[in-house]
């Protein structure tokens, strides 16, 4: 079969879904894209532009958006779904009756889920049934969606259990500006995309308290030691971690001023609130909900990540930016890479 035929259904219209489908579009496929505002579906239709989530920005005309998910889902080989983690369960179950039994599904989207300490392969798993694993891949890896909109040379990694979904996968979205690796380790690419955006959240704490290079640089060095240590527990590949989903991923969200997380912690370290800062943002920051996960996941399994654990008391125990600081800094003295 010639790829290229193949209409490819994108799940979720915010920033990134809509870069993916029109970066899917630019590569010559046709693609339908679910809206969950109608305003949305309705730009993009009229004015090849999602005016709420990428303004300004051109897309592929390639590119069709719907309110409708049935349709979109509806006998497409590829689907694609790019929804906030916290709502990636409903929008999975109500696309169950739709989906072709031989679909390949891909999940760009990056989260823990609260309640079961899922990640999205997971909730696809208990969603679609276990036979999936072999149809799943994730794309990951530092990528911010208006820069790939506007063809920034972007790299990423495809992860799947079964190589020949990773290479299908790498071959469906590879382009001149969007190049794809492959990768086995699921369940690594998935964590690391998942903890960089609470990592995140501190690096804009350490920002907004001024605090410098210095102090940046060490939390994200010490965050990715923590994302591999709760990945190891997890049965990760190690080597992930100093991958595209992982340090990659890491260093352009936790400095990159198009991070919503950095964001989110940037305007904490200037003394705002959690609630005053969520009431002002649109879009999704998906560190503010993973943090709670993360927190509960590496209680239960008993593995040490102080500084996610600093991120959640921060914003939901009321502990202060500079007290979150002072005790990360006082802890015990121990050897750098001891587990």
């Amino acid at each position: 079969m010639d790829i290229k035929s193949m209409r490819i259904g994108v799940v979720g219209a915010g920033s990134w879904g809509t870069a993916i489908a029109s970066l899917l579009g630019m590569n010559g496929f046709g693609v339908d894209l679910w809206a969950l505002e109608q305003e949305v579906a309705d730009s993009i239709n009229d004015k090849h532009e999602n005016n709420l989530f990428l303004s300004g920005l051109a897309l592929s005309e390639n590119v069709r958006a719907s309110t409708d998910l049935t349709s979109v889902v509806s006998d497409k080989k590829l689907v694609v779904i790019v929804v906030p983690s916290h709502v990636f369960r409903d929008v999975a179950s109500r696309m169950t009756k739709d989906l072709l039994p031989s679909a390949v599904i891909v999940s760009a989207s990056k989260g823990i889920e609260n309640k079961t300490h899922l990640t999205m392969s997971g909730i696809m798993a208990e969603t679609f049934g276990e036979a999936v694993n072999n149809r799943l891949a994730v794309l990951s890896g530092p990528s911010f969606a208006r820069e790939v909109a506007v063809k920034v040379p972007t790299v990423v990694t495809a992860a799947s259990v079964d190589a020949g979904v990773a290479k299908f996968v790498q071959e469906v979205f590879a382009a001149p500006y969007f190049r794809v690796y492959t990768n086995s380790d699921v369940i690594g690419v998935e964590l690391g995309a998942a903890v960089k955006n609470v990592i995140a959240i501190a690096s804009g704490i350490v920002d907004g308290l001024g605090l410098g290079l210095n102090t940046r640089a060490a939390l994200i060095t010490r965050g990715l030691a923590e994302i591999q240590r709760l990945g190891v527990r997890l049965s990760a590949n190690p080597h992930t971690f100093a991958g595209l989903s992982g340090v990659g991923d890491l260093i352009l969200t936790c400095t990159g001023t198009l991070s919503r997380n950095h964001t989110v912690g940037k305007m904490i370290g200037e003394g705002k609130t959690l609630a005053e800062i969520l009431s002002s943002m649109r879009m999704v920051a998906e560190g503010v909900k993973t943090a709670h996960s993360v927190y509960n996941l590496s209680n239960k399994l008993g593995v040490e990540m102080p500084i996610s654990h600093a991120v959640y008391a921060v914003l939901y125990e009321g502990l202060s930016a500079r007290e979150a600081v002072y005790r990360l800094m006082t802890r015990n003295l121990k050897d750098e890479f001891d587990s």
